[in-house]
């Protein structure tokens, strides 16, 4: 079991000034943050990341989408990450998600739906790759 995941504050959370308020939940339900920056996607990047979802029709507004302003990745780490922080974000869909998940909290409709989260240990792996180098994630268990 991996105990890492990516967490992708989306455009709509900071445009919204959430990031905070998102943040603090994260933390407080128990991940640590090994790595974390805001950065604006480009076209080609966001592509590679959401490369699974290119024959969907979406692809294209999904793009859009994550290159329309600035979004915030953060390498986080708990044990059963990938599962726990599934839960704490909530069905892709707003309306279906559990009272008190973030997207319940904060998302408007299921294309603006505030968090990314990995999907499984595997994606996991190769999505904080996608973003961060391993010298700018830290041993947590290090300080």
């Amino acid at each position: 079991m991996n105990n890492s995941t990516l967490a992708i504050l989306k455009p709509d959370c900071v445009r919204k000034d959430l990031i905070g308020q998102v943040v603090t939940k994260i933390t407080n339900t128990g991940f640590k943050i090994r790595g974390i920056k805001m950065i604006k996607l480009t076209k080609d990047s966001a592509s590679g990341f959401y490369e699974i979802h290119k024959e969907r029709p979406f692809f294209g507004e999904l793009l859009a989408y994550m290159t329309s302003g600035p979004c915030v990745p953060i390498a986080l780490e708990k044990e059963n990450a990938v599962e726990d922080f599934r839960k704490l974000i909530g069905a892709t869909d707003p309306q279906k998600a559990e009272a008190g998940t973030i997207r319940k909290l904060y998302a408007e409709n299921i294309q603006e739906n505030i968090v990314h989260g990995s999907d499984s240990d595997e994606n996991a792996a190769k999505e904080i790759a996608h973003f961060f180098s391993r010298r700018e994630l830290l041993d947590i268990n290090g300080f």
